[in-house]
């Protein structure tokens, strides 16, 4: 949640105390809070642009749970996090392998919902990364139906984001008209980094600028201790 809403110095605070309180321990539900708290660590690092550094500790993610029983939750965190990492560095091949991986530990499982949204975000990341928007808005449409059953804000926001990326390649109008009502949903929620994509997302197909602009919700999450790579 700290993270969700761009405070990036509190949420390595809150994970610092995590790792404490797990360091050293072999029992199943430490090692799941282990890894989750790695996922997590490598989540901010992505947000902020750090693919490669983030794949460090999403494999991290996944070693830490490598050896217990089938618990599909931490593993599949990791692995869809190292598909994101893989899309950042540009391998998308991988990024679609490790879904697929993933995809398969999740088997018949039910009620992981957060899970299944996040394979579907990354799956509408990929598919834009290799131009086929129309698989984009499949993956996210599906996003938007998940997360619409949750209780979950930012999912169901990130979600309606996905989607009007998808847009861009078809209807850039639309896109943008879609974009600026995630933006105010993340204005309102509270929800900055989300706040910033939107806004990098409006700025850079309608050529204008959003208020605030995507400059200065960036200077604001670097207040909060997230350090974004800079604006080209």
């Amino acid at each position: 949640m700290l993270g969700g809403q761009g405070h990036y110095a509190r949420a390595r605070a809150a994970l610092d105390v995590l790792d404490r309180l797990t360091t050293g321990s072999s029992t199943h539900s430490d090692r799941i809070l282990a890894s989750l708290s790695a996922s997590t660590r490598a989540s901010l690092l992505r947000q902020s642009g750090r693919h490669a550094l983030a794949s460090t500790w999403d494999g991290r993610a996944l070693a830490i749970v490598g050896g217990l029983p089938v618990d599909p939750e931490a593993a599949c965190d990791a692995l869809t996090g190292l598909a994101a990492d893989a899309l950042g560095c540009g391998r998308l091949p991988l990024g679609w392998r490790l879904l697929g991986e993933c995809r398969t530990r999740l088997g018949g499982e039910g009620g992981l919902w957060r899970q299944e949204i996040r394979i579907e975000w990354v799956s509408a990341e990929l598919a834009l990364a290799g131009g086929d928007f129309a698989r984009a808005r499949r993956h996210a449409e599906r996003a938007v139906e998940l997360s619409g059953k949750s209780e979950s804000v930012r999912h169901r926001v990130k979600s309606d984001l996905l989607r009007s990326a998808a847009l861009t390649g078809t209807d850039p109008s639309s896109a943008v008209e879609s974009a600026a009502e995630v933006l105010a949903r993340c204005q309102q929620y509270g929800l900055l980094p989300l706040a910033w994509a939107s806004s990098l997302l409006i700025e850079g197909v309608s050529g204008g600028r959003t208020s605030p602009s995507a400059r200065e919700i960036g200077d604001l999450i670097a207040m909060r201790g997230g350090s974004l790579l800079p604006l080209s």
